[in-house]
């Protein structure tokens, strides 16, 4: 079995860490708090052991040698005792609660950081078919988590009823996809262990128990997930300039600066254009909006740098599927200025990041690569382990997008 050399070391504040693969942006980072610890694993890297930083490892040890193994768990007890750093080899192969726990990790990154975008064609995953199965792997890595770990796991389910009957029906159709049988009953054990009913639970109990029969019907996945808002690109922008056009160009998307669901993921969503209002200069902004992006009561905002000057903050409203903005520039009318425009949300923005272009584009690569075996999979009537539900229904929805 292939393994790896992983390090355990204990920080000036008594935090135990166990390396993992190295991590790039936040982006690129699936993280999953559990019981006295947060692991990290790379969305981008190879899939195996997590990197974990171990604040209290009492509680940790409910889980660590079923994740880890037993000389992990022993190694990090001593060296939080105060041994020197250990330095174990690991296999490279996961645990079953590892992989469980991994896969539960990755669904809260596809949640944060799917990069739906109209322009680059990919779509959405519906949050409610996501919220379902993260509920149900939630309630399997039970012994992970703190306490509290069942109510999270009731209150994603609670949130996101609303795919179940939805659900109920795929799986009553011809060759559903393989894990949805799994899924459904995970959650029936997970509703039925924190007390949860109603009618929708009721009629998920009754489904379970009648055998499904390779007799029934095929279903068009539109019929169970319409997508619920048409999303057509404006034709042009709104026009307001009528000066002359002395610069324009692409900005820079920094998923990082604001939440998700306001802009659509592709790199060149960000264009402006500057304009010579006599001996004035104005520039205006135009953001492609996610599908989802709110209508109202939020406003972004561009940053705009001319000459690596100071940042100038242009307010930027929703009309129809596009964020827009104006501001004029303070610049000699003589010149033609060099210009930079970011977007943001005031008071969730974190400030200006390195250049991650490059991750950026690896992540829509493995979204696409993710929906190409989810759309081959479901073809084959037997589905890959891997694909969550909501990409198997996103990849057969994907041509409508």
């Amino acid at each position: 079995m292939p393994e790896r050399r992983c390090a355990i070391t204990r920080a000036e504040d008594y935090t135990v860490r166990i390396a993992g693969p190295s991590a790039g942006p936040p982006f690129t980072r699936a993280v999953l708090d559990v019981a006295g610890a947060v692991l990290t694993w790379p969305v981008l890297g190879p899939t195996g052991l997590p990197a974990a930083e171990i604040h209290d490892v009492g509680q940790a040890q409910q889980w660590l040698w079923a994740l880890y193994g037993e000389r992990t768990a022993a190694a990090v007890d001593a060296v939080a005792s105060g041994t020197p750093a250990a330095e174990l080899t690991l296999p490279e192969r996961p645990t079953a609660l590892a992989h469980t726990a991994g896969r539960l990790a990755l669904g809260h990154w596809a949640a944060r950081w799917w990069p739906t975008s109209y322009l680059d064609g990919i779509p959405a995953l519906e949050p409610d078919v996501l919220g379902i199965e993260l509920a149900a792997l939630t309630h399997e890595c039970q012994q992970l988590l703190e306490e509290s770990g069942e109510s999270e796991g009731a209150e994603l389910l609670e949130e996101h009823l609303a795919a179940l009957d939805p659900l109920i029906r795929w799986r009553q159709s011809a060759a559903p996809p393989r894990q949805l049988d799994i899924v459904l009953r995970l959650i029936d054990d997970a509703a039925d262990s924190v007390g949860l009913d109603g009618d929708a639970l009721r009629r998920l109990r009754s489904a379970l128990e009648r055998d499904h029969t390779s007799a029934a019907a095929p279903l068009d996945l539109a019929e169970l997930f319409p997508r619920h808002q048409e999303f057509a690109l404006a034709a042009g922008s709104s026009g307001t300039a009528t000066g002359r056009v002395i610069a324009r160009g692409s900005g820079t998307n920094d998923w990082c600066r604001c939440p998700p669901g306001f802009v659509d993921a592709a790199e060149d969503a960000v264009s402006w254009t500057a304009y010579a209002l006599g001996a004035g200069r104005r520039i205006e902004v135009e953001v492609v909006a996610d599908i989802a992006a709110p209508a109202g009561g939020v406003r972004l905002a561009a940053e705009v740098h001319v000459d690596g000057g100071p940042p100038n903050r242009v307010p930027l409203t929703r009309r129809d599927d596009v964020w827009t903005g104006r501001a004029d520039l303070d610049v000699p009318a003589s010149t033609t200025p060099s210009i930079e425009v970011g977007i943001l949300l005031p008071g969730f923005d974190p400030g200006p990041g390195a250049d991650d272009r490059a991750a950026r584009e690896a992540v829509r690569a493995l979204a696409r690569h993710r929906l190409g075996v989810a759309a081959a999979s479901h073809a084959g009537g037997a589905a890959h382990p891997d694909p969550f539900l909501a990409e198997i229904a996103a990849a057969a929805l994907e041509e409508d997008f």
